[in-house]
């Protein structure tokens, strides 16, 4: 990589929003053990806006509560710790992806299928060992941030390495390093870097197109969600190419591709969940 171009994607990924204080927060709790949906309460209902949006989730026909909910607290009561914490990331993330690009980016289909590999991701951590079904969801909401981050720095050249991608039916990251030279995984696990996530999420962003690399639980749950939401096709992120699960992660989650996705059952009420996230 040119000292240039190693200068360009620093300012991109610098221009970036964080996320808002309030979600920096749910995140240091997620990792406390000891952290208690008191807490969890107190983060989100200083935050009127993330207060207001999970509210009307929670209220929205998918959950098809009895009464409607008119606090965080009772919103964690019947819902859960894990699935409110899930909606406040979720809402943040979508909170900061900009409202267009240049690019001919199609940024709904993108949340589409960032939200089902983020839900998919976190059904696979509860059969793998090792792997929290929190961080694989929240891995999974964010591996394809990178390609926001190029689509709006680097718009013309983005929309190049697109149409490459589908004109030839090849992976959309080689595309990207032929064109720009860097993939949206560099470019991504620069980002959520910056945003001070773990390390062990950084590296499964790093190296999501080579999961052999990074032979973790988190990477084999992130990458075969990723894949089963390319095949089923769960909104559309840009790459038009499935692959199959390589050996280090087929082991984890005991079969190939077609066996996961069919062990899974009905994936139906996923892709119903993202469509409800993404009217937020």
């Amino acid at each position: 990589m040119t000292p240039e171009l190693s200068q360009k994607l620093a300012a991109a990924v610098d221009g970036m929003p964080a996320f808002p204080k309030s979600v920096q927060k749910i995140l240091e709790l997620t990792r406390d053990v000891s952290c208690s949906p008191k807490d969890l309460v107190q983060v989100i209902d200083k935050d009127p806006v993330v207060t207001v949006k999970v509210l009307r989730v929670v209220n929205s026909a998918y959950y098809s509560l009895a009464k409607q909910v008119t606090s965080i607290n009772h919103a964690v009561v019947y819902l859960g710790f894990n699935t409110i914490k899930n909606l406040a990331l979720g809402i943040a993330a979508i909170g900061i992806l900009p409202a267009d690009n240049a690019a001919g980016f199609d940024g709904p289909q993108y949340l589409m299928h960032s939200l089902t590999t983020a839900s998919i991701a976190k059904q696979l951590a509860a059969r793998v060992g090792d792997a929290d079904p929190l961080e694989c969801f929240i891995v999974g909401l964010l591996h394809d941030f990178g390609k926001v981050v190029l689509a709006q720095s680097m718009p013309r050249e983005f929309r190049l390495a697109l149409e490459t991608s589908q004109w030839n039916e090849t992976p959309l990251h080689l595309a990207l390093r032929e064109i720009i030279g860097a993939d949206h995984a560099f470019v991504g696990a620069m980002l959520v870097e910056r945003w001070r996530f773990s390390a062990d999420l950084v590296e499964v962003i790093r190296h999501q197109n080579s999961p052999e690399i990074n032979d973790t639980p988190m990477m084999a749950c992130v990458f075969a969600a990723n894949q089963i939401s390319k095949k089923l096709k769960f909104g559309f992120g840009g790459n038009p190419c499935v692959e199959e699960l390589p050996p280090t992660v087929a082991r984890r989650l005991g079969g190939t591709l077609d066996e996961v996705i069919v062990s899974l059952g009905d994936l139906a009420p996923v892709f119903d969940e993202a469509k409800m996230f993404s009217k937020i």
